[in-house]
């Protein structure tokens, strides 16, 4: 909402008086942090947020024990938020100026600092103007920009501040989730804590390495979505396709070789081209239901292609030509069921009635073993091998136990079978909960 200038007076006024009561309260430095927002809308959500960011920033590079006091005021006339600090003032002004000068969206803290005795310490050097760069005061002092090209120029802060951060935490969650996958203890067949499974070219640290290679893959995948998010779905896919085959031999580099992560490159570079398609910078992460969607629209024309035109040279080719099994292709393309009528109410389900991330990640991952057509399991046993792993898995739902888990482990080891479809379809999981 808009506000009037006598409202900016008054609130201006009111900061002043708490400024110099927490001086008088604390005897140490306040700390006075606002938004250099232009016009009279001083508040958005996207303004809260870079504040909210600002502030966290702040905070991160004062010892705890400093901070004797924070007042916070997200009012429409501006946010605001006071900090009477137990430390030197120009050290302070120093922490304050590299803030507002490290990045784009310093530029829109506004970080002053008064000594103890209510001075105010003044920068050595100007800041520039938000529009052309030159000295801000001379800009502002003759109005030689408009309002509507500061709140522009603001914003396009924001939003590509925002854009660049998200990417960065939607990448450390998927390779989290990759990690949390592989550490998952027991698992039937699969690489874990216990053992190395029905593999004998891989290990945990494979599984680890690999997982931290892929974490730019995954960045650049939210990239191409957010870049490709005014096309169509389809035409976003190409892209990540091409990023795919690049993560597949950075896989390779970190693993010296070895196959980890290739199914799960090409979902969770789905799903985060998806997420970064949907993204927005006031609200990052669309609802579940959203996102799956946008991945079947993603691959939607490129999943038939590759169905109708197999020709057996690759595992999931044969899959689906011997025994009309799609796997991950038909998955995506499908809005990941598996993972939204299956493993997410079990996962969470299984939280909610006391287990830990571990157990139930473990009982979930039996459930798609036990429902899901997973071609790794066509691929290792045949058609007899996958109805096998299915009944064996289905034999100890509804609630397996860790121990009758690991009995199957065994049983599945022995059989040479492995779910590696399920487990890509389990990081997924660990991925969709921990992003909503």
């Amino acid at each position: 909402m808009e506000v009037s200038l006598i409202d900016i007076l008054n609130a201006r006024e009111a900061r002043a008086e708490l400024q110099q009561q927490l001086l008088k309260d604390f005897g140490c430095p306040v700390i006075s942090f606002t938004m250099n927002i232009a016009g009279p809308i001083k508040n958005t959500p996207l303004i809260e947020r870079g504040f909210q960011f600002g502030l966290q920033a702040l905070q991160s590079r004062l010892p705890s024990e400093s901070i004797k006091k924070i007042h916070i005021d997200l009012a429409s006339t501006g946010c605001t938020a006071l900090l009477a600090v137990d430390m030197d003032a120009f050290s302070l002004k120093q922490i304050c100026v590299h803030l507002e000068d490290a990045s784009p969206i310093g530029r829109l803290f506004d970080m002053d600092v008064l000594d103890k005795s209510g001075d105010k310490l003044e920068r050595k050097h100007q800041r520039g103007c938000l529009v052309c760069g030159a000295p801000g005061r001379v800009c502002a002092a003759g109005r030689l920009h408009s309002v509507s090209q500061l709140q522009g120029i603001t914003n396009q802060i924001l939003e590509e501040h925002f854009a660049k951060e998200d990417r960065q935490h939607i990448a450390a969650l998927a390779v989290q989730s990759l990690i949390d996958e592989v550490n998952t203890t027991p698992k039937p067949g699969l690489v874990d804590r216990r053992n190395n499974g029905s593999h004998q070219d891989m290990t945990l640290d494979h599984f680890l390495a690999s997982a931290e290679a892929l974490r730019p893959y995954f960045k650049e995948c939210v990239k191409i979505g957010q870049e490709t998010a005014n096309l169509s779905p389809t035409h976003t896919f190409p892209s990540l396709r091409i990023a795919g085959i690049e993560a597949e031999k950075n896989m390779y580099q970190a693993t010296g070789g070895v196959n980890t992560h290739k199914g799960i490159i090409y979902t969770m570079g789905i799903l985060c081209g998806s997420i970064g398609r949907l993204w927005h910078a006031v609200c990052p992460i669309a609802s579940t239901d959203s996102l799956l969607r946008e991945c079947a629209k993603i691959v939607s024309e490129s999943a038939v292609s590759d169905l109708t035109n197999a020709t057996g040279t690759t595992a999931g080719e044969l899959c689906y030509l011997q025994y009309g099994v799609g796997g991950i292709r038909q998955e995506v393309a499908s809005g990941l069921p598996s993972v939204s009528e299956i493993a997410l109410p079990c996962y969470e389900k299984a939280l909610a009635d006391g287990a830990s991330k571990n157990d139930a990640g473990a009982i979930t991952l039996i459930h798609l073993i036990a429902k899901v057509a997973d071609t790794n399991l066509y691929h290792r046993g045949g058609k007899d091998g996958a109805e096998w792993a299915s009944k064996a898995a289905s034999a100890l739902l509804p609630s397996p136990t860790l121990s009758a888990i690991s009995d199957l482990d065994d049983a599945f080891i022995g059989k040479n079978l492995s779910p590696g479809g399920c487990a890509d379809l389990l990081a997924v999981t660990y991925f969709l909960h921990s992003l909503q």
